[in-house]
């Protein structure tokens, strides 16, 4: 089974954890609005937000509700952003970012999910140095989509490369040139899998021990289910 296939399971999986979901996304909405304006046309970081809430399926009314908590609607509440590193068993490099109101408890239960599920929380540096910051775009190759036409239009639109893999395609493209070659693609009719910016790891690690896979998946399914989690990135190949 492919990486596209394998993201598509678990956003099947973070499906059945809806309000969880909500709840992150409209932290990251909150915080947008509070650090760039409650405008998305002039501020890139709402609107993308935004976009990822409505791909989740988040009602409009939630979304109104953190843009007006970000707007003043929320005083008091104070959110801080903090970026974790670390290894999951077998040596994978972990990257954790959360956005959280309360940095002590947000610390304490990253160290307790790495701890128990044989990782341990390195210094900051220890991999991110292992990770490239790409614009990435996941396509389908189910709806009839060619490579061939896929890599003109990308390319046309600003991508820096195309991939093909077992189940679809990935787009490349450097940060800035994101959301362009997103709107372009979009806008010629191809539907994603997943769309954003995000960390990429250079390398891939394989866990061939059935322990060590089981405690992986455990770890980044904590990770996933805290409601202080924004984004969990690893370099674990997935080869199931």
């Amino acid at each position: 089974m492919g990486r596209i296939h394998n993201i598509i399971n678990r956003k099947g999986k973070q499906d059945a954890k809806r309000s969880s979901v909500f709840t992150k996304h409209a932290r990251a909405i909150t915080v947008a609005v509070k650090e760039g304006g409650a405008d998305p046309e002039y501020n890139a970081t709402l609107k993308t937000a935004i976009e990822k809430a409505k791909a989740d399926n988040m009602p409009n009314d939630n979304i109104k509700r953190a843009i007006s908590k970000g707007e003043g609607a929320g005083a008091g509440e104070e959110y801080f952003s903090n970026t974790y590193e670390g290894y999951g068993p077998g040596g994978v490099a972990v990257i954790v970012e959360t956005l959280t109101d309360n940095k002590n408890r947000t610390a304490g239960n990253i160290r307790f999910y790495f701890d128990k599920n044989g990782g341990n929380l390195g210094t900051t540096g220890c991999v991110s140095f292992m990770f490239d910051n790409k614009g990435q775009i996941l396509i389908s190759d189910e709806n009839g989509v060619t490579e061939d036409q896929l890599m003109d239009d990308a390319l046309e639109a600003g991508a820096e490369d195309i991939i093909s893999e077992d189940g679809g395609f990935e787009v490349v493209t450097a940060p800035e040139d994101f959301a362009a070659v997103r709107d372009a693609l979009q806008a010629k009719g191809y539907e994603f899998v997943s769309a954003d910016v995000k960390l990429v790891p250079q390398t891939t690690t394989v866990l061939d021990n059935e322990g060590q896979v089981k405690a992986m998946e455990k770890l980044i399914d904590l990770l996933e289910e805290d409601d202080d989690v924004q984004n969990v990135y690893h370099n674990w190949e997935i080869t199931e």
